[in-house]
């Protein structure tokens, strides 16, 4: 999972830049909306989806008249699937306002007290439920049988999952007499760890897909298209609110709750009615500490205004009830036992230790290694084989070990050696002056290298060969089928000639092997920058390969000024480093990769396989004048921030450097210019205030 970068304080930020940001977070809320609610594949936590989310309220509160149509508060989830059917919602289905700390509970009943008008002496109960961490449902009954089931979808439309719903045992199919003619039933559908670790098990010894965490199995497995598959999931639900009904069942929440379980439906045992602030408050710090020993993951307590009536009065705001809030954890940390410490090794050759720990979850998802970084962070912490230790999903993302119990320490513990040996090759690891990593001498020669460049090539940013796992990656390289980068684009040939076909194999089948070869062939056409980056050279992620793609054009300009660029005192060394981005050790890495008699032979080989795609100028630049152009930024600017400058230069089709030289054509000078100034003074460069500059590069926009 992805983490959300640090942004200005709100209160810095004046009314064009709250617009720019109000813009660029209803699209990546959305977007994480789509991950979560429809693919079920989130790549942030929700730590810091929340935080997405108070920071859209907070530049909306400060600038109200900027908030958008498409404003994330005024909408919920994404959009449902296309490979079900769609149900419109009678009664929408809502999510809810958070509360992060005993702050914002007693804002959440003094709230209730302002709108009700209440006095400080009259009774506010809410009931208080463990927040399960599952896929939300409604379940639509008629006269008295179960008639559809959907899922929240955007809360306005779902999707028709009532073949999947009907095979949960936990679900009642027909109700007792006396239930409302039109009865909608609100729940969430969930797996129990137990159940989720048994599964999981079963999972991999078939060969087929282990799930990351309960919540995202309860969601792959009630979106299945054929029922059959979710019927051999162990999912349950817990039913929690109404929807449409047709006539009153219940004056409170609490009687409601009753209701349903007289009916037959599960609902959570551990749901109470709480009369004040410092009784919910103690029912949160009683479930917080007993969160371990729940058979099913939570992420917080709901807090629901118990009377109707009252739920009726306050009614809704924006995407949420005003009578409902959900208390969040904090980020969760475990106590668990560390087994033993290998070491892994990367496509780099970095030796990093792993923490190999007895199982346990940590923030919703089942950790059994972590990362211990490098030596000095296994010195520093003085972490040893057997050590109890407090486990923490760093974001709730990366388990990481954050110390050790050392009062519960073996007596014959021991310090833990740090290998100088490669543990997959045996040759020399060594670490270099400055770096924190060990690194593998042993190059070409090193299995795990050559298998990490291989999982890194097909990876997600990179070809994304859908079908291609880690294990698969492995079994491959083992057999001698893929060995190169370049074999992935002849294994169809390979299996064509085959005695054991793919599709015959263990794991596979015709449909799998089949979406596998057509998922390469989709491949044989890439943009540059992936392509760059699929590579695997040290020191050159994501952005940097951009960089490179913008600045080189295609792979055989860049092959080419990488090769002249061994001469340090080239203008091709010079162009290089001069690249805003790139600095003289990534120069050394990416002069180094290409001046490797087989590294280029693999070049040739893939290059021979694919169609690489050079660099198309960005739409906005067809009439721009700085299209082309190469611009050096200096100074403090007025109206933007550097990197906005930069992102805007670039979108129009201008190379920015970090450096002046003769092949600069304009430097934009800002307050407090130095060196910069001057030299291009000096080189006779055309220099151009902030205002200048955005004049030019407006021109033709």
């Amino acid at each position: 999972m992805a983490m959300v970068a640090p942004r200005p304080a709100v209160e810095d930020l004046n009314e064009d830049q709250a617009a720019r940001e109000l813009a660029w977070l209803a699209q990546e809320i959305a977007r994480h909306d789509e991950l979560y609610h429809r693919k079920d594949q989130p790549e942030i936590s929700d730590a810091d989806y929340d935080a997405l989310r108070l920071r859209n309220e907070a530049i909306e509160a400060r600038f109200p008249r900027l908030i958008r149509p498409d404003s994330p508060s005024r909408r919920i989830g994404a959009a449902p699937s296309e490979g079900f059917a769609k149900v419109r919602h009678a009664v929408p289905m809502l999510s809810l306002a958070n509360a992060f700390d005993q702050e914002d509970v007693a804002d959440f009943f003094a709230r209730i007290r302002r709108f009700l008008n209440l006095g400080v002496e009259d009774p506010v109960e809410v009931v208080a439920e463990p927040k399960i961490d599952g896929l939300s449902v409604s379940l639509r009954y008629e006269r008295g049988r179960f008639v559809q089931g959907a899922t929240r979808g955007d809360g306005s439309e779902g999707e028709n999952v009532t073949a999947n719903l009907r095979t949960l045992a936990a679900l009642p199919l027909v109700l007792p007499a006396g239930v409302p003619e039109v009865l909608e039933v609100r729940g969430e559908v969930y797996m129990g760890r137990h159940d989720f670790a048994e599964m999981n098990r079963q999972q991999e010894a078939a060969g087929a897909k282990v799930f990351a965490n309960p919540r995202n199995a309860a969601a792959g497995s009630l979106r299945q298209l054929d029922p059959k598959v979710t019927a051999g999931r162990p999912l349950t639900l817990f039913a929690y609110a109404m929807g449409e009904v047709s006539a009153p069942v219940a004056e409170t929440h609490r009687d409601f709750l009753e209701r349903l379980r007289s009916w037959g439906f599960p609902t959570n045992p551990e749901a109470r009615v709480c009369g004040d602030l410092e009784a919910v408050l103690a029912f949160y710090a009683e479930i917080l500490g007993a969160r371990a020993e729940l058979p099913y993951d939570i992420d917080g307590i709901v807090y629901k205004v118990n009377r109707f009536d009252w739920q009726e009065r306050m009614g809704f705001v924006s995407r949420a009830p005003r009578w409902a809030i959900a208390h969040k954890f904090p980020a969760e940390r475990a106590e668990t036992r560390l087994n033993s410490i290998t070491i892994q090794v990367g496509r780099t050759g970095a030796l990093t230790p792993v923490a190999n720990l007895e199982p346990i979850t940590v923030g919703g998802v089942v950790v059994s290694r972590a990362t211990l970084h490098n030596e000095d962070e296994i010195a520093r912490k003085d972490v040893r084989e057997g050590d109890h230790v407090i486990i923490q999903r760093a974001g709730d993302v990366i388990p990481q070990v954050v110390s050790v119990v050392t009062e519960k320490r073996p007596k014959d513990s021991r310090p833990y050696a740090f290998p100088d040996r490669c543990p997959e090759c045996d040759s020399l690891a060594v670490r270099e002056p400055g770096e924190a990593a060990r690194r593998c001498t042993g190059g070409l020669i090193c299995p795990a290298q050559s298998v990490e460049r291989l999982r890194h090539f097909v990876s997600r940013d990179a070809f994304d060969i859908e079908g291609l796992g880690d294990k698969h990656v492995r079994a491959f390289f083992e057999e001698g089928l893929l060995t190169s980068p370049a074999d992935l684009f002849t294994l169809a040939e390979w299996d064509t000639e085959s005695e054991t076909p793919l599709a015959e194999r263990d794991g596979w089948g015709e449909t799998s092997a089949g979406k596998l070869f057509d998922a390469i062939e989709a491949r044989r056409r890439i943009a540059l920058d992936r392509f760059i980056y699929a590579l695997g050279i040290r020191q050159v992620g994501q952005s940097t390969a951009k960089l490179l793609a913008r600045n080189y054009g295609t792979l055989e300009a860049l092959a080419w000024a990488l090769t002249a660029a061994q001469d340090a005192e080239s203008p091709e060394y010079a162009d290089l480093i001069n690249i805003d981005g790139i600095g003289p050790s990534v120069a050394a890495d990416l002069i180094g990769f290409f001046a490797e008699p087989h590294n280029q032979q693999v070049l040739d080989r893939l290059v021979d396989q694919v169609r690489i795609e050079a660099v198309a100028a960005p739409a906005a630049a067809a009439d721009s004048p700085v299209a082309g152009k190469t611009v050096v930024f200096t100074g403090t600017l007025a109206t933007m921030g550097r990197g906005e400058a930069k992102a805007r230069a670039e979108a129009l089709g201008a190379k920015v450097a970090g450096s002046v030289s003769k092949k600069t054509d304009y430097v934009v000078v800002g307050a407090d210019a130095g060196s910069k100034a001057r030299k291009a003074e000096a080189l006779g460069v055309a220099t151009l205030t902030e205002e200048e500059w955005l004049e030019l590069a407006s021109r033709g926009a």
